[in-house]
């Protein structure tokens, strides 16, 4: 959420905040905890250990503009505000990939909402992404909503914001990665455990209801799909992408 009380946004709940202060990637300007407050122990200790190590300053507040500042979202009487999301450039997610034994990047095609990008984000950081791609329009990025989802893995990634997600896509090919998009069963896909995933490696995942777009499928090197045996026709986006990225890992151990 943007502060309407000065710049920056929003970033609230126990494990966000504690990874924004862990990564140390985004300049915080203030903390903000509920008057009374009443909260001890163990994450939220160390939250308050992290917050004067920093200098950085702690506003009470009663806890009902508490709430509003944080939407109304579970906020577990802690939030930050913060500067926006550090994104990076495409050029550095090539120059990552560049020094990695087995580079895997992850693309979101115009994901819109902020809990299955957050989701993605949290497997993502589990799965040791060397980056993830975005597309700047009809997408969401990385709003505080979508930092809460990832419970703050978000803060250990490696995220760009590109104007053309087809033309990124065409990047990482240059640079020998292998682009694998998810997609619903058909004549040209293939089971998702069929396709090697060893080497330099990008899974695609699309829009939920909507799939992959068409230039972003066309780009593919691959198209794969997940076996649906039941009565409903997809799963959701956070989680087909969650078990392509576990193949992925289970191909490489």
């Amino acid at each position: 959420m943007r502060n309407a009380e000065g710049r920056g946004e929003w970033i609230f709940g126990r494990r966000p905040v504690a990874e924004v202060l862990r990564a140390g990637r985004r300049k915080v300007y203030e903390a903000a905890l509920p008057q009374p407050f009443r909260g001890t122990g163990g994450e939220l200790d160390e939250i308050l250990s992290l917050l004067n190590t920093g200098g950085i300053a702690v506003r009470r507040m009663p806890r009902e503009q508490l709430d509003r500042i944080c939407d109304g979202g579970n906020h577990q009487s802690i939030a930050l505000r913060t500067s926006p999301y550090p994104y990076v450039d495409l050029e550095d997610l090539l120059a990552a990939g560049e020094g990695a034994k087995d580079p895997l990047y992850l693309l979101l095609d115009h994901l819109e909402d902020p809990q299955n990008v957050g989701s993605l984000l949290r497997t993502a950081d589990a799965a040791g992404v060397t980056g993830v791609i975005l597309p700047e329009d009809r997408a969401s990025g990385v709003t505080p909503a979508a930092v809460r989802a990832s419970a703050g893995a978000s803060e250990h990634l490696r995220i760009a914001r590109v104007v053309n997600l087809p033309r990124a896509m065409q990047a990482l090919q240059k640079n020998g990665v292998w682009l694998t998009g998810l997609d619903m069963p058909g004549k040209d896909t293939k089971p998702y455990t069929e396709i090697d995933f060893r080497g330099a490696a990008g899974l695609v995942v699309g829009a939920e209801g909507d799939g992959l777009s068409r230039l972003v499928r066309q780009t593919c090197d691959f198209i794969a799909s997940l076996p649906m045996r039941g009565g409903v026709a997809s799963l959701n986006a956070a989680v087909a992408g969650a078990v392509a990225l576990y193949e992925i890992l289970r191909q490489r151990a």
